[in-house]
């Protein structure tokens, strides 16, 4: 009983050491701040849970066809993306470089996430990193589906393809 006692003060001391850490303004929230390693990992699978479990649309048809792969590269292109994530043969601008946490490499995203993942994110966004909601500013889930094939295609596009692709019509 003793023991139960002491484990349930401890976790009061801890909620209340917490609270004041967190609500008292002592955790930096700055975009250059250094967070604690435990912080990150927390942070990276709460993120992957999340979109795991809210990712459940599937494409409305086969997204491997060549041109819906470079349709979703113009709208990658036109909707901003390659700002900062870049693009084969295009660097990201520099305002990414004062981001926390770093906007992802797509080049890694596409080949660990399935299409489905990837359109939720294109289309929700992530909150708290700077990964806008393209569904929020109304841009259509067909072209949405677009940008999530070209995504997922993406390590084995050439610079010369994207080029091509993204050149003015």
């Amino acid at each position: 009983m003793r023991i139960l006692a002491l484990i349930g003060f401890l976790a009061i001391v801890g909620a209340i050491g917490a609270a004041v850490f967190f609500l008292g303004g002592f955790y930096d929230v700055g975009a250059i701040a250094a967070r604690p390693a435990a912080v990150d990992w927390a942070l990276a699978r709460v993120r992957a849970a999340s979109i795991a479990r809210h990712a459940t649309d599937g494409p409305p048809a086969t997204l491997d066809d060549p041109a819906t792969i470079q349709a979703g590269a113009r709208a990658f292109e036109t909707r901003g993306c390659v700002v900062c994530h870049g693009a084969p043969g295009v660097p990201y601008a520099k305002f990414p470089e004062g981001m926390n946490p770093w906007p992802a490499d797509l080049n890694v995203v596409a080949k660990q996430s399935d299409v489905a993942q990837i359109f939720w994110v294109v289309k929700h966004g992530i909150g708290m990193t700077g990964m806008p909601s393209f569904g929020a500013e109304e841009a259509p889930d067909a072209e949405l589906w677009t940008i999530a094939a070209f995504v997922k295609k993406l390590p084995t596009v050439s610079e010369a393809d994207y080029k091509a692709w993204t050149a003015a019509k």
